[in-house]
């Protein structure tokens, strides 16, 4: 199977870090947050890692110098995921292996979850596999809805969720793999047509699911990875896993 890519996201805010910073260069533990994603793809064993930088992307581009077979590319305006993702078009066009998505403000994101989807990519050849976790308290996270057989059906978000569906506990946690030209071609069919009107990459296994496509969801991730980092208060509870990491390794 040919090389997987990773596009990061990498472009936004810190603003409710309470920091001028881009919140993917908010210190975890003494290290920038993207640090830990791009050695996590690393030793997963992704050789190419696109970083999509936007907000003081000259800041991310000094703190990742030197870093092989790194790319960067700009996101001039924020106008979603899926806008950040198709900015990389140039970059993925001819790539027929597959394309990584994480967020660059995952800290926590571990290499053995990684190894997994990528081995069930390769084992399965989907157009798109999510990667998900199960959480005890799935509250404000899109609810991965599944059929009586367990076959992915969708993403249904909080707020547009039925109670039945509130009580599902697995959760999109933004990490996809996508068979290159199956991505390009979601990205070309995202709209604008939601309450916040920007392009969201969590439209696009839904609309590969319409067509017809192989669409999986894998419950790979650890409930460590579900701690995701929004707040400063966030920051403390993933920098005591990180140190609760290190002392039993």
């Amino acid at each position: 199977m040919p090389n997987a890519i990773a596009v990061v996201l990498a472009a936004g805010k810190g603003t409710r870090m309470k920091s001028d910073l881009p919140k993917v260069l908010v210190p975890a533990c003494g290290r920038p947050m993207i640090r830990y994603v791009i050695d996590a793809l690393r030793a997963a064993g992704v050789s190419r890692v696109l970083v999509v930088v936007g907000y003081k992307a000259d800041l991310v581009r000094a703190e990742l110098a030197g870093e092989p077979d790194l790319e960067f590319v700009e996101q001039t305006e924020q106008l979603g995921t899926g806008h950040a993702v198709m900015v990389c078009r140039d970059q993925l066009t001819g790539h027929n292996g597959p394309v990584v998505i994480v967020t660059g403000d995952s800290p926590l994101l571990q290499v053995k979850s990684l190894r997994t989807l990528l081995d069930e990519f390769a084992a399965t050849q989907p157009a798109c596999l999510l990667g998900t976790a199960h959480r005890e308290d799935p509250t404000g996270l899109g609810r991965i809805v599944r059929d009586n057989q367990g076959k992915f059906l969708g993403i249904v978000e909080q707020k547009d969720a039925t109670e039945t569906q509130r009580q599902i506990t697995e959760v999109n946690m933004s990490t996809y793999l996508f068979a290159g030209p199956k991505l390009l071609e979601a990205l070309e069919a995202l709209t604008t047509e939601n309450a916040q009107q920007e392009y969201y990459i969590t439209d696009c296994p839904g609309i590969l699911l319409d067509r017809g496509d192989d669409v999986r969801a894998l419950a790979a991730l650890q409930p460590c990875e579900a701690l995701s980092v929004n707040t400063t208060e966030d920051l403390l509870a993933v920098e005591a896993e990180m140190r609760q990491q290190a002392g039993s390794s």
